[in-house]
């Protein structure tokens, strides 16, 4: 590793410099030596060292000392006050509070609309997975849009789009008009999704970045717990419940819109567009009217460099130049990896069916099982909440290779219990003439009932077993009887037969539930925020928007795909083999951010770029950080030595 000593005069501000800087520098400097030497981070990263300049005081015999500060700990009297980060985030985070309210509303709102409208499995699917891929759609355009607009101007119509979406869906008189809905809600989440976390990181200073972009998360978390708990209220109002549960949404929505029109835009997006003055009172507005010139400084010229770099360049669409640039290019394949495996952890799995997932673990009664998935909600926002505090002090990487493997191996808990249940699932005693020909009387056991669409498992319990077991075929109007037999009119009799569609009386419901909490536990903290986090700060300011959208896009269209086959996925493949397949996935996962994802914590976003000048995914492997050390001389009375008058390299 090479270390270069310079001699500069003392009069000269020092920074920090790369090889190729050395000829230029000793043309110009003389009088101060300093060390640039070869490290490495403890996570095998490389850094570029940013640091902030720290005023030269003059000393004794005319020493001087110009010593900047590394990133992420600057010095407390330059703070911005808090205040009005928060109230910044806050607001733009009520964009997260949606996606995620409309997330987990949807989870107890199906219990009652499949009975209500009797939807089939297709139609279920389609009602959760039209508003993800109408998310992905308006993500990708949402890059567009914010160049284009601005990253104020798309908060507030992605907030005006989705109240549209919420009285569509509250007043919907059929399932079509339903769907209708749903898709207007998506287009809305989309542009949210992508320009929210794109308008904090842009904002929020270095050390308070991946804390306020996290908040966002948080907030989606938050709003699956408020949605679970509506659910859970509105499940007792009976046919219509659902309305208000889907119209709810709507209030946040206003909120949002109304906070925004009195809010600053993009500082950076300001200057990008050259309006400069604008940029500077949006930027002092924002740091609390504290003296902003060397931060304002810092940011045109590095929106000036990459101007140059564009007519140098030729132009063109942003997306090619993206795939043209090595370090951007890197930077977009570790964003939109973290968003694909975010999604094929099984997330919105959990979410969008945890209600279902519950029923289908054993639990009886919907209402029961709609509270329960508010507790799994109320879990992962706890969880995501810590993501919050542990975010600045452990750093993205650790916290996201922590939280995929403790994934991991709650998913295996949740496939466990499933296996547990088919394993000791009831068998079918009694095998009525059936006077349709269904193929329900061949099922052996309530497992293999369950898994048909169209059957359903009646039987009478005691404390101690299951008897007078058989497997009948639904109603057409409703699957909350059969379509014909004893479990066709059900009444509240203790000795009515219990009728059980799309689960199965079992004694190991509670490994499944172990296996939910457990799985938000680890996936909040980590998984569940960081790739929203490290996409806000990976990408150089001219690919940000188009950046955050591709890898939303991935994220949504990932989303799309999980959700629309899980039940399809548990119809062939069992349950249990739907949670060992999202497993194996997970490890995957791990291996990739083992690999590629390097550190960002505390370093500027103008900085970031130089993460990803070495090969794709060599994160894990030695790659040495660059610091800077400074020895102070005697001002103009320090002799000068022979050594001191050129560069020299000692290996």
């Amino acid at each position: 590793m090479g270390v270069f000593i310079f001699s500069c005069k003392l009069n000269h501000v020092i920074r920090p410099v790369v090889e190729q800087d050395a000829e230029n520098l000793l043309l110009r400097c003389s009088g101060i030596n300093f060390t640039q030497s070869g490290s490495r981070d403890e996570d095998g990263v490389s850094h570029m060292i940013s640091m902030d300049s720290r005023t030269p005081e003059a000393g004794d015999g005319g020493e001087r000392s110009v010593i900047r500060t590394p990133p992420g700990e600057a010095p407390d009297r330059d703070a911005p006050p808090a205040g009005f980060l928060y109230v910044l985030a806050f607001f733009s985070a009520l964009g997260g509070f949606l996606f995620g309210y409309d997330t987990g509303v949807v989870s107890g709102a199906m219990l009652l609309l499949k009975e209500e409208m009797n939807l089939s499995a297709l139609w279920q699917e389609l009602l959760v997975s039209s508003t993800v891929g109408a998310a992905a759609l308006s993500a990708l355009a949402g890059g567009s849009l914010n160049g284009w607009l601005g990253r104020r101007a798309c908060i507030l119509l992605a907030s005006l789009v989705f109240g549209i979406g919420g009285v569509v869906m509250s007043l919907a008189p059929d399932k079509v008009a339903l769907l209708v809905g749903r898709v207007t809600v998506g287009l809305g989440i989309g542009i949210a999704s992508m320009t929210v976390p794109v308008y904090i990181a842009e904002v929020s200073p270095p050390h308070r970045r991946g804390q306020l972009v996290t908040i966002n998360s948080l907030f989606i978390t938050g709003g699956q717990f408020v949605a679970s708990v509506v659910d859970g209220a509105f499940s007792y109002v009976g046919r219509g419940g659902w309305r208000f549960m889907l119209g709810l949404s709507v209030l946040p929505a206003a909120l949002q819109f109304v906070g925004f029109l009195f809010l600053p835009e993009s500082p950076r997006w300001l200057l990008q567009k050259g309006r400069s003055q604008e940029a500077r009172r949006a930027l002092s507005r924002i740091r609390g009217g504290r003296s902003v010139g060397e931060e304002y400084d810092s940011i045109r010229a590095s929106i000036e460099e990459e101007e140059e770099g564009k007519e140098a360049g030729g132009g063109g669409l942003i997306i090619l130049r993206i795939f043209g640039h090595g370090p951007t290019r890197r930077a977009l394949v570790v964003g939109c990896g973290l968003q694909m495996f975010q999604q094929l952890a099984g997330i919105n799995t959990v979410m969008y069916y945890s209600a279902t997932i519950l029923q289908m673990a054993g639990v009886q009664d919907v209402k029961r099982a709609i509270w329960l998935s508010a507790a799994t909600s109320a879990t992962n926002f706890v969880f995501t909440l810590a993501g919050v505090w542990l975010v600045e002090r452990v750093g993205r990487r650790k916290l996201t290779l922590g939280s995929l493997l403790g994934t991991g191996l709650s998913l295996t808990v949740l496939a466990v219990g499933f296996w547990l249940s088919a394993r000791y699932s009831p068998p079918a005693t009694l095998h009525p003439v059936d006077a349709q020909n269904s193929t329900c009387r061949l099922y052996g056991s309530c497992e293999l009932c369950m898994l048909d669409p169209d059957c359903g498992f009646c039987y009478r319990e005691n404390d101690s077993a299951v008897f007078d077991s058989s497997c009948v075929p639904v109603a057409q109007a409703s699957t909350d009887h059969a379509a014909w037999g004893r479990c066709s009119n059900q009444t509240e009799a203790t000795s009515s037969p219990t009728w059980a569609y799309n689960y199965c009386p079992t004694s190991y419901s509670w490994v499944v539930l172990t296996g939910l909490l457990l799985y938000l536990a680890f996936f909040a903290p980590g998984m569940g925020t960081m790739p929203w986090t490290v996409n806000s700060e990976i990408y150089p300011l001219w690919a940000r928007s188009t950046g955050n959208a591709c890898s939303a896009g991935v994220n949504w269209s990932c989303n799309v795909l999980v959700s629309l086959t899980f039940l399809h996925v548990a119809q062939y493949l069992t349950y249990y083999g739907a949670f060992f397949v999202y497993t194996g996935l997970v490890a995957l996962g791990l291996l990739f951010v083992l690999g590629c994802l390097p550190e960002t914590k505390g370093l500027q976003l103008e900085d970031v770029e130089s993460l990803f000048t070495g090969p794709l995914c060599s994160c894990g492997a030695s790659s040495p950080a660059r610091h800077v050390q400074y020895s102070r001389l005697d001002g103009s009375d320090a002799p000068l030595s022979d050594d001191d008058d050129d560069a020299t390299e000692t290996d």
